[in-house]
């Protein structure tokens, strides 16, 4: 399908807006063109609108070429874009597979869009025939979380694929928590299907919230896209300098990740030996969601004792359902002496 039918007709004629660093060279010395202050340690300067160092570094990490890629103010961005992008307000629609991230309803009805919703089976797993049979000519693109959220399982590759295959639209999969899967990323499938936008982060497996940094991978034709109605400087200097640090240290990141499956299984064999526990849903993700009595007690219980952890039993098919995300070893401990005490 041509990429060009489903581009909002206002975004296709636009022009974009042409940044003071368009025309960056190298070797330039002397900066008159931006109006910045010209005195300071390097942050009076604007950054590079397209990231260049840091996508390198991205790009040799990941095997995707940097034609394949976007970075945004945290994934939420990058999703936001493509809602801008290719979805016109007061006509089109969007399918999301509930429960799921809240952030694509959201930014759906910021944007004015139908939200069709294509729920998941009992246990979690994706049903393409249902979401298939809710597309029509309007929908422009389909959203899903895999490994999912609130979830935390991963959805079938045979399930995507009859998608991929099967759908005239856009079809997004989120892969914010794909390094505690070990399982491969989509966007091994780009060069297949060019229909598909695959995002990750940096948030949760890389320890970088704070930094909001968003990837998007793509074919260049909706990167293009894409681009074109991006905030000219939507990362910043200070982001880009401490991502490209922090991504080099490949160690640490892995110290780290290993604690955190170690922990996992920990809390997972504990919660199996609690008498108000009934289930632990099986996670691909750095958390465990869990069906509980009393969910609202336990909640707050926790809640008293300094504990926040997510009560998602309003959520379809999640009723009783604590989320808990893995914390140090110190932190999961305390957790856990609170869930013996209720006991007692």
């Amino acid at each position: 399908m041509n990429i060009e039918k489903l581009i909002r007709p206002n975004v296709q004629k636009l022009k974009p807006y042409s940044s003071a660093r368009d025309d960056f060279k190298e070797n330039a010395e002397v900066y008159l063109d931006a109006n910045e202050n010209p005195f300071g340690d390097g942050l009076n300067r604007y950054p590079d609108p397209y990231q260049s160092r840091l996508k390198k570094v991205l790009s040799k990490q990941k095997g995707i070429s940097t034609d394949r890629m976007l970075l945004g103010n945290g994934s939420d961005e990058v999703l936001d874009l493509v809602f801008r992008a290719f979805c016109e307000p007061g006509k089109d629609n969007v399918i999301i597979a509930p429960p799921t991230y809240g952030m694509y309803e959201v930014l759906a009805g910021v944007n004015n869009l139908e939200v069709k919703k294509a729920y998941l089976n009992k246990d979690f797993s994706l049903n393409p025939a249902r979401i298939i049979s809710l597309a029509d000519e309007n929908t422009k693109a389909v959203f899903l979380a895999s490994p999912n959220n609130p979830t935390g399982n991963s959805f079938k590759v045979g399930a995507i694929l009859e998608l991929l295959d099967k759908l005239r639209c856009l079809l997004v999969i989120d892969e914010a928590y794909l390094d505690f899967s070990g399982g491969q990323s989509w966007a091994k499938y780009l060069e297949k299907y060019p229909m598909l936008i695959v995002t990750q982060t940096l948030s949760k497996a890389w320890g970088m919230a704070g930094i909001r940094l968003g990837m998007c991978f793509a074919s260049p034709d909706i990167i293009g896209v894409l681009n074109k109605i991006k905030p000219p400087y939507n990362v910043s200097k200070l982001t880009q300098d401490f991502a490209i640090k922090a991504l080099k240290d490949k160690k640490k990141f892995s110290k780290y990740l290993e604690v955190i499956l170690k922990e996992k299984k920990n809390l997972k064999l504990a919660f199996e030996q609690l008498p108000f526990i009934k289930k632990v849903y099986s996670s691909d993700a750095n958390f465990w969601l869990v069906k509980v009595t009393n969910v609202r007690e336990r909640y707050k219980s926790l809640l008293a004792s300094g504990v926040v952890v997510r009560d998602r039993s309003s959520e379809p098919l999640c009723k009783d359902c604590l989320r808990i995300s893995v914390g140090t070893p110190e932190e999961n401990t305390r957790l856990l002496t609170i869930f013996n005490l209720m006991e007692k």
